[in-house]
């Protein structure tokens, strides 16, 4: 008995790797998130599948029924696929999956995936280091509020480039934390729905890019890199 825990990158279908490819067409469960494309599953065909997704304000189930679900289905099947979106260990809770697997005795083997934090940027034509521009990057939740007296999050404000995952609903706190650190006309680029044929872009500055009506799911990318990437599409 084994249990995948599985990258599916950042939306677009055709992002997925090989090694995920091949670990869905022999699985007996996919085990899937909200933000892993459903398109994905045609890879496992004849399997069952089984619904976990969790979004803001609406988790269908808590990350400790996830856990029991694996173990449960890991004991009962050879192969069990955990998908889920972008990669597995980039904010996506796998090593608590993986924890509670192998403390049940049960075999984990990992897949990476696309993680949004660079391929949504990279797909757009955003790089997120550039010579002369930024040489360092950070990637953070901002699903937490970053002005917390207590707080887990460790923001790096000195990266040239600050990258927000999950942080629409913080975005407003978030960038007012920020502008203590840098110029409120450092550029902003948040983009929607990437990778995806519906795909929205917007830029602005730290001092206005929440006067745009922003929907989730978004990456909110912070620094001159953006100048790059408005150069590129001028």
């Amino acid at each position: 008995m084994v249990v995948y825990l599985v990258g599916a990158g950042p939306g677009d279908p055709e992002l997925i790797t090989l090694k995920a490819v091949n670990a869905l067409k022999k699985a007996d469960v996919v085990v899937y998130d909200r933000l892993a494309n459903e398109e994905i599953l045609k890879h496992a065909e004849g399997a069952e599948f089984i619904y976990v997704g969790k979004k803001a304000g609406e988790h269908y189930k808590s990350q400790e029924e996830i856990n029991q679900i694996l173990v449960d289905e890991g004991k009962k099947h050879d192969v069990v696929v955990r998908l889920k979106g972008g990669d597995p260990f980039v904010f996506g809770r796998g090593g608590e999956e993986m924890l509670a697997l192998l403390e049940e005795g049960i075999g984990v083997e990992f897949v990476p995936g696309v993680t949004s934090a660079i391929g949504v940027p990279t797909s757009a034509g955003l790089p997120v280091t550039h010579r002369g521009v930024a040489t360092s990057f950070t990637i953070v939740t901002g699903h937490e509020d970053p002005t917390k007296s207590k707080k887990q999050v460790k923001w790096n404000f000195n990266a040239d480039t600050i990258i927000i995952l999950m942080g629409i609903g913080m975005l407003e706190e978030n960038v007012k934390e920020i502008m203590k650190y840098k110029d409120p006309k450092t550029p902003v680029c948040v983009i929607e729905k990437g990778t995806l044929s519906d795909q929205r872009i917007i830029t602005g500055t730290l001092e206005d890019i929440t006067q745009n009506n922003i929907k989730p799911p978004a990456l909110v990318i912070v620094g001159h890199v953006v100048d790059v990437f408005k150069k590129a599409r001028s």
